[in-house]
């Protein structure tokens, strides 16, 4: 017979990572919420906002976010419809569409990042020392990168930069 150990150390890592990203998630609603927006708003917006010429590809949009394309497609719908994202033919391939982030999407961003910002830093990036936050991007992206490969889909690395 065999025992299963409940007090595996995975369990408690997956644990502690989870709590982390819901208490994360949670801190970060209300600013969103204020400012019109659900996390898939934000994030949608943000990633356009960080995309060359501020826009991507569909598919790629979809990629990055984890969404189907009928997901992105109707995050995509909605934020049109509220002039944050504009819907952008492809030149070369009639049957791609761009996602393009408006001038109302970047006011948009521009009236919620800074409480973003103030938030991220006060439960996430002034709890760790530069070594710490450092180390901790790079196990998260590369976690990332086997869990979600399809995350930075059409993104272009800045320099002195990389891939959100």
């Amino acid at each position: 017979m065999s025992v299963i150990p409940f007090d595996d150390p995975r369990l408690t890592a997956m644990g502690l990572f989870t709590e982390a990203y819901a208490g994360v998630v949670a801190r970060m609603h209300p600013a969103f919420s204020e400012a019109g927006l659900s996390e898939i708003d934000f994030e949608t917006l943000i990633r356009l906002a960080r995309s060359p010429e501020q826009r991507l590809r569909m598919s790629d949009l979809a990629a990055q976010t984890g969404l189907s394309t009928s997901g992105v497609t109707r995050v995509v719908d909605r934020l049109e419809r509220d002039g944050m994202v504009a819907r952008v033919a492809c030149a070369s391939d009639r049957r791609a569409s761009y996602a393009a982030l408006t001038p109302e999407g970047t006011r948009k961003l521009e009236a919620v990042l800074p409480r973003h910002l103030t938030d991220i830093d006060d439960c996430f990036t002034n709890l760790l020392e530069d070594d710490e936050r450092d180390a901790f991007m790079a196990t998260l992206r590369k976690i990332r990168d086997v869990v979600r490969p399809g995350a930075t889909a059409g993104a272009a690395v800045m320099e002195g930069s990389s891939p959100a």
